[in-house]
């Protein structure tokens, strides 16, 4: 499935450079492998898992529209999808949602609903939508679709660094933990690969030492796109098979890998995108791996918390 939605996104996806920094690999005491999918359009990797979807509907279905749920980066995704295939899409994203990916998102023809993230449910909202338009439901990471397209990230990263030891996977839903970790593990049977999560934000920590999906309370964390209060029905047991553990970062952590991109590897990255970095600036990963992986899932940021980190 992976491969295949490799072919399908071509159109829509770029194949996002791969960087190296030796001042990060000093610090990390490994090589590490930037995957930055914050230069991939709409500015991070969630345009993949959206166009894999988006592009296999069918005539008739692009027709009734397309109804999404998004705290940004997969809005910005489905927006540029629909766009592309001339669908109508409505989004449900949270209204403290960053101007950066609110922003871009109606710029691109979504019309936009807004909700309060501690007061209401963003699925039931986006149910709603959908029985009033009868459009098709695009989710952020609970569908195999989309679990696909994010894993076209690994797919390129293996075909450029082949000989990786382990791979760091930022985790919201789950969705491209999820793809990424089948895809190497099909690649590379031996490579370790680990999930990292914002402390505050330790839904899929908390599910992973009982063994059952938690619920937590809407996280107040800085990296916005890993707010998620708990893992997928579908993501969350596909993680706990491939990932080995999940390493938390703090927000001090997250903010200094952040300025740590911009200052020496001169990147902007969101702080969902720097948590693997941040994992790998302050001692998070085991001893003794070589050559790490690291995912940076995105590069929008508001200008306002750019200046204040």
């Amino acid at each position: 499935m992976i491969r295949e939605a490799a072919e399908r996104i071509r159109p829509l996806a770029r194949r996002t450079p791969v960087m190296t920094s030796r001042s990060l690999d000093e610090r990390a005491g490994a090589s590490i492998f930037l995957k930055c999918e914050n230069f991939q359009r709409g500015g991070a990797f969630k345009i993949r898992g959206a166009a894999n979807l988006i592009l296999s509907l069918t005539p008739d279905e692009l027709k009734r529209g397309i109804v999404a749920f998004s705290s940004g980066n997969h809005a910005q995704g489905v927006a540029l999808a629909a766009k592309y295939v001339g669908a109508a899409a409505t989004i449900v994203m949270p209204e403290d949602a960053p101007k950066s990916k609110m922003d871009p998102t109606r710029a691109l023809g979504a019309r936009i609903v807004t909700y309060n993230r501690l007061r209401e449910d963003r699925e039931k909202l986006a149910a709603a939508v959908l029985a009033e338009t009868g459009g098709v439901l695009v989710p952020p990471y609970d569908h195999p679709m989309i679990m696909a397209g994010q894993g076209t990230v690994a797919l390129e990263l293996l075909e450029e660094v082949p000989d990786l030891d382990a791979l760091l996977i930022c985790v919201g839903g789950g969705g491209m933990a999820s793809g990424c970790s089948t895809i190497a593990l099909d690649l590379r049977p031996g490579i370790r690969n680990f999930g990292v999560e914002p402390e505050l934000g330790n839904d899929v920590w908390l599910s992973f030492q009982k063994g059952e999906r938690v619920t937590i309370p809407p996280p107040e964390t800085i990296a916005d796109g890993l707010r998620t209060p708990s893992p997928g029905k579908l993501t969350f047991p596909i993680m706990r098979r491939n990932l080995e553990s999940i390493l938390l970062v703090s927000e001090d952590e997250i903010r200094a890998a952040v300025l740590f991109l911009m200052e020496r590897v001169k990147i902007v990255v969101e702080p969902s995108g720097a948590v693997g970095v941040a994992a790998a600036l302050f001692g998070k990963i085991p001893n003794g791996l070589g050559r790490v992986g690291v995912i940076i899932s995105g590069g929008n940021l508001d200008r306002s918390l750019l200046k204040s980190i």
